[in-house]
C-alpha cells in the first residue's frame, strides 16, 4: 500500500514557474502554453495565478503535471509573502529571465535564495530559463554569465526562445521533472534507511531486555 502511493507520488510533478514582475507579466504565461499546446501565442491578460494540468511523457513515462504560473514575481516587500505559500506548494521550480533585460537576470539569485529559505534545504530541483534568445540586436546579458550564474546556484540552464523553439521548452520542462522525479527517489532512500536503521535498535533493544531477564 505504502509502495503503491509512492509510486502514484512519482507520476506526478508540482512546478512553479517563476521570474522579475511586469517585465514576465507576459512572458511566463507563452512558455508554460508553449509546453503545453507547442503553440505560441504572444499576448495574455495575466493579472492572477493560473494553475495548468496536463500528462506529458518524460523519459518514456506519462506524468501528470501542474504548473502554476505566479503573478506576484519578485521576491522583496509584500510580494514575498505570497510567494512563500506558492513554493511551499511547489515540487520543482522553473526560474526564467530575459537576456534583452539585466533586471530579470539580477531577480534569479533572490528567487533562488527565497526558494532554498522556504523550503530550509539546498538542492531543491530548480531550473535557470534564459528566453529570447531570438533577439540578438538587444541582448544585454551574454550566455556565459547565465551559465555562470547557473553553475553557482547549482541549477540546469537552458538559453532559448519561447517564440521560435517548441523542443528547447519541452526540454527545460523534461529536465525539471526528471530532477522532481530524482529527489523524490533520493527521499524514498533516505527513509527507507532511517526505517532500517529503527527496526535494527528497536531488535538490539528488544535483545538486550531479553538478556538482562535471563540474567534475573
Amino acid at each position: 500500500m505504502i509502495m503503491s502511493e509512492s509510486v502514484r507520488k512519482m507520476l506526478r510533478a508540482k512546478l512553479v514557474v517563476l521570474g522579475r514582475d511586469n517585465f514576465f507579466l507576459f512572458l511566463t504565461p507563452a512558455l508554460c502554453v508553449r509546453f503545453i499546446t507547442r503553440r505560441f501565442i504572444g499576448e495574455y491578460e495575466h493579472k492572477r495565478e493560473v494553475t495548468y494540468r496536463c500528462q506529458k511523457i518524460v523519459d518514456k513515462e506519462a506524468i501528470e503535471l501542474e504548473i502554476l504560473d505566479t503573478v506576484d514575481k519578485e521576491c522583496v516587500g509584500p510580494a514575498a509573502s505570497s510567494l512563500e505559500s506558492s513554493i511551499k506548494w511547489g515540487d520543482g521550480f522553473l526560474i526564467m529571465y530575459s537576456v534583452t533585460d539585466r533586471s530579470s537576470f539580477e531577480a534569479v539569485s533572490r528567487l533562488k535564495r527565497l526558494i532554498d529559505h522556504v523550503k530550509q534545504t539546498l538542492g531543491i530541483p530548480t531550473v535557470i530559463v534564459a528566453n529570447k534568445c531570438d533577439m540578438e540586436n538587444g541582448r544585454v546579458v551574454r550566455t556565459d554569465e547565465g551559465e555562470v550564474l547557473a553553475s553557482d546556484l547549482r541549477c540546469s540552464f537552458f538559453e532559448l526562445s519561447v517564440a521560435e523553439d517548441t523542443s528547447a521548452v519541452e526540454a527545460a520542462f523534461g529536465q525539471l521533472v526528471r530532477e522532481v522525479r530524482q529527489e523524490f527517489q533520493r527521499h524514498l532512500v533516505a527513509m527507507d534507511k532511517r526505517s532500517r536503521m529503527l527496526q535494527m535498535r528497536h531488535a538490539l533493544k528488544n535483545k538486550l531486555t531479553r538478556s538482562k531477564t535471563m540474567q534475573w
